[in-house]
Order: structure tokens, then sequence, then C-alpha cells
């Protein structure tokens, strides 16, 4: 796992990790610390449960498998109780334990072994989520050639409708709110598909290849969605 340093974050993030691998956690600790978090460190679940349970934290990374209770348990009792995000982590790969962990809630899953790139990634991408949500992001940067329509999930361009289902239309919102701005697939899959970001998965690039057919079905050419490599989208006025 190499130590590749991200950006520090914006706020100072209140952190529970909860890791009993006697290498991996203290390394995470540290990383989390550079970038600025206030990180709270055990290694058991029933603690984590409890710490969690007294005090507020903005995001909770979270092993599966650990002494006393599992991280499936904690984050089965912290759903019934608060929302507060959840990555977990993993070296069980398995589909079925990917499912596990969604079903019950979880934001993210990071199977074992990860870099520190990809998981400071989907971390911040967690973070953009819940500040979208809070709306700290945002005064409309919608083009005004475009009109969004949330009661019906679709946008209309000199009088024609493209149709758009509701996943669409989340992603058209996003990428407008965001133009000009490239926008990371950890955040992508966290904003529009609600759930985390998974490299063998399809399905954003699926709804993406349909938003631009239906861009150009409609006449609308004043701005595009184009693919950024090894970043992800970008809603741009075209280059000619």
């Amino acid at each position: 796992m190499r130590n590749v340093m991200q950006p520090t974050f914006k706020m100072s993030p209140k952190i529970l990790l909860v890791e009993d691998d006697p290498v991996l956690g203290p390394h995470l600790f540290e990383h989390l610390g550079q970038r600025g978090a206030q990180v709270t460190f055990l290694s058991d679940g029933e603690q984590a449960l409890r710490c969690v349970q007294s005090q507020p934290f903005d995001l909770v990374l979270m092993d599966i498998l650990m002494p006393g209770l599992s991280g499936l348990q904690v984050l089965e009792v912290l759903r019934r109780e608060q929302g507060v995000p959840v990555i977990l982590m993993s070296a069980l790969g398995d589909e079925e334990d990917r499912i596990a962990g969604f079903s019950q809630g979880a934001d993210d899953y990071l199977p074992k072994p990860f870099s520190l790139v990809e998981m400071d990634v989907r971390i911040d991408a967690i973070f953009r989520r819940v500040a979208m949500e809070r709306g700290e992001s945002a005064v409309s940067k919608h083009d005004p050639e475009l009109v969004f329509d949330e009661a019906r999930s679709d946008i209309c361009h000199n009088g024609q409708w493209a149709k758009l289902t509701p996943t669409e239309y989340r992603l058209m919102e996003t990428f407008s709110q965001n133009a000009e701005e490239v926008l990371s697939k950890p955040f992508l899959y966290q904003q529009v598909l609600h759930h985390g970001y998974s490299r063998y998965d399809r399905s954003l690039d699926m709804h993406v290849s349909n938003v631009r057919r239906k861009l150009q079905a409609i006449g609308y050419t004043h701005q595009r969605v184009e693919s950024v490599w090894g970043k992800g989208y970008l809603f741009t006025r075209p280059s000619n």
C-alpha cells in the first residue's frame, strides 16, 4: 500500500477508524491524521459501537471481521439509531459480502488490499455528497437553454422533452450544478446511484451514454458530457 498524500480535508472531520490489523490500523490512522482529520482509532466492534453512540462522527471507516461484534453487526445497530456515513473494509471480496454490507446500509465498501488514494477518493466522495445534501454547495449553474422539471424528472430544450429516467435526471442535475468541474466516479455513484463505487460496475457508464444520446436527440449542443480519463466526467461547453 503506497502512502500517497492527498490534499488536506477542507474541514477537520471526525472519523472513527475501527481496524484490528496491527499494521494496517496505525497506517490508516497516521494517514488520515496527516490529511487533517480528527481520528479515533479502535480495534474492537463493541468499543466502536459504544464510542459512536456516545459522540458524533462525520464518518465511520470499519473493518468487517473484528473481535467482539463484527462490522456488520455494528452497522445493523447504527442504522437503527443514526445515519452517520459508513465505509466497510474487508478482505472478503465476494459479491455476497458486498451485498450484505450495502443491504445493511453501508455507504461504500473497500475490498482489501486497497490503495490510500482509492480510500481518499471514496471518503472525499462521501463528504462531498453529504455537503450537497445539506445544501452547502449551491448556487444554480443550470444553462437557461435547459428547463429542469423536478416533478416529472425530466429536462426540456426548445419545447422538446428528453424523456429521462429518474436516475438520468439526477445525473443531469448533478452535472449541471457542477458544470466545468470534473466529477469523480466514486462521487457520482454516491450522489446519483446512491451506492458505493465498484471498478467492475458499468451502470454509471450506461446512464451517461443514455444521457448523451437523449441530449443529442433533443438538439442540445451548448454543453456535453465528456470523459476525463482516469478521473471521471466533465459537463462542459464544446471546445470547437
